[in-house]
């Protein structure tokens, strides 16, 4: 299995096309031959996570194929990629294995489970998180939000970070990067303000569906903005 992730933004005149093209490709996708296993097109927040205030400028695609040759047949031939390429100021896209993954997105699997994969303690980690927030509990959910998203770019190995969603409000996500594992860990596990958020989640249930996956990157392709 390989995932590809990607990130465009458009600015200018072309800022409208980053919206029409959630629009072109939820269209193209069913028809497009040999095209990706399980795709969501996603508008993003402004601070790198969980955000309430959009970005209207930064779009991002994510596509789960069978293995990295078929995403590159189709990124070579697909109107989907020429699309972004074309129109994009500056776009780039991540290649990811699964390594282990947990929840439903959508009521499927995407990532599967255990892969087999595992990471080396020294190797970076990108790790997406989702969820679908209870509508009776949105409120609760972003009250608490603030708290875990301040200065989440200041976090001791955190690489990168992009706070994604299909639905305003309701269904979101976030894909980050760490150096590695241990820092990643440290934040979820031992990050005062996010254990707090994490063990209201369970308590209270806000959530109907949530994902938790980690991914190893095993390349990448276009004008990435960070160091891996």
């Amino acid at each position: 299995m390989f995932v590809s992730f990607t990130v465009a933004r458009y600015s200018g005149l072309k800022t409208p096309m980053g919206l029409l093209s959630m629009m072109i490709f939820n269209m193209l996708l069913p028809f497009q031959k040999n095209g990706p296993q399980f795709s969501k097109l996603m508008g993003s927040g402004k601070n790198g996570t969980f955000d309430v205030e959009p970005d209207l400028n930064q779009w991002a695609y994510l596509f789960v194929w069978e293995n990295e040759q078929a995403f590159l047949n189709f990124k070579n031939k697909s109107l989907i990629f020429k699309y972004i390429e074309n129109l994009s100021g500056l776009h780039f896209t991540l290649h990811l294995q699964p390594v282990q993954a947990h929840g439903l997105w959508d009521k499927k699997a995407p990532f599967g489970e255990k892969s087999g994969l595992s990471i080396n303690e020294n190797e970076s980690v990108a790790v997406l998180t989702r969820a679908s927030i209870k509508i009776n509990k949105a409120v609760d959910f972003w009250r608490n939000v603030p708290e875990v998203a301040k200065n989440f770019s200041q976090n001791e190995g955190l690489v990168y970070s992009i706070g994604i969603g299909e639905v305003p409000l309701f269904k979101q996500a976030t894909l980050s990067i760490w150096q590695n594992e241990g820092n990643m860990k440290n934040f979820a596990y031992k990050k005062k303000e996010h254990a707090k958020v994490i063990q209201k989640t369970r308590s209270q249930a806000w959530y109907s569906e949530e994902l938790f996956a980690r991914f190893r990157i095993v390349g990448s392709s276009g004008q990435v903005p960070f160091s891996i």
